[in-house]
């Protein structure tokens, strides 16, 4: 089997627990996995895509405030439905845009590239390191028994969401809370990161085509520097 193949029957077994469409029947994941990365520092590339990223977020809030852009409001709305204060949790979309106006971090060329991607295009971004990740990804509704692990005070602690909340899981436990505010450190992408779960989340008004091209541009730029790149992607939808 094939790199790609074997990627391919990976997001096969990717799961959407029934009652998170009830919740929003309008939501998508985009899933795609990537092998081959091959990790570097930031470099001319990135800092062009982040550049590029600020300057629309900055055109983008000159004409409405953050919380009325139509994907972070649609968010806001989705983080009302399960319980969470959007103003207390704010989606990572909203974080991010709420940072570029300022300037968004330099943190390595991978990072670098789906941050400005997320901001430019404004959809949630997930990044995943692949080779601590167990088993496929499930998107579920929590009983509150889960355990995400985090870290406090510089020390590893384990937490519970709470019940209602949505999360990301892998067979090892929560990987990021409340749908897309905060990826745990377990499964964080790092510098030598080289196999990567992207997760980009849609709601209503972002079309299935938008999504793709954003997909289409991330492939691209990850295969500008690692020509070998092999990936895979999967739409998932209350209807597919």
């Amino acid at each position: 089997m094939s790199q790609a193949a074997g990627l391919q029957t990976y997001l096969g077994r990717a799961r959407i627990a029934p009652e998170v469409f009830q919740l929003r029947p309008d939501y998508r994941a985009l899933l795609i996995a990537v092998e081959g990365i091959k990790p570097a520092s930031s470099d001319e590339e990135s800092e062009a895509r982040l550049r590029e990223a600020e300057e629309s977020a900055r055109e983008r809030l000159a004409k409405k405030p953050v919380t009325e852009l139509e994907h972070i409001a649609s968010w806001r709305e989705a983080y009302k439905g399960f319980g969470a204060k959007p103003n207390k949790y704010r989606n990572s979309l909203e974080a991010l845009t709420r940072r570029a106006e300022a300037g968004l971090p330099r943190v390595n060329r991978l990072t670098d590239i789906y941050n400005a991607l997320s901001v430019k295009h404004q959809i949630p971004f997930g990044g995943e390191d692949l080779d601590k990740y167990t088993g496929p990804p499930k998107l579920i509704i929590s009983t509150g028994a889960e355990e995400f692990t985090t870290t406090a005070n510089g020390e590893t602690i384990v937490e519970r969401p709470e019940a209602g909340e949505v999360v990301w899981c892998d067979d090892a436990g929560v990987t990021c809370r409340r749908w897309n505010w905060r990826q745990g450190p377990r499964t964080a992408l790092s510098d030598s990161s080289s196999r990567v779960l992207f997760i980009l989340d849609a709601l209503a008004p972002v079309s299935d085509e938008e999504l793709h091209v954003t997909a289409d541009e991330l492939v691209e730029a990850l295969s500008s520097n690692s020509p070998d790149v092999q990936t895979a992607r999967r739409l998932m939808s209350s209807d597919q």
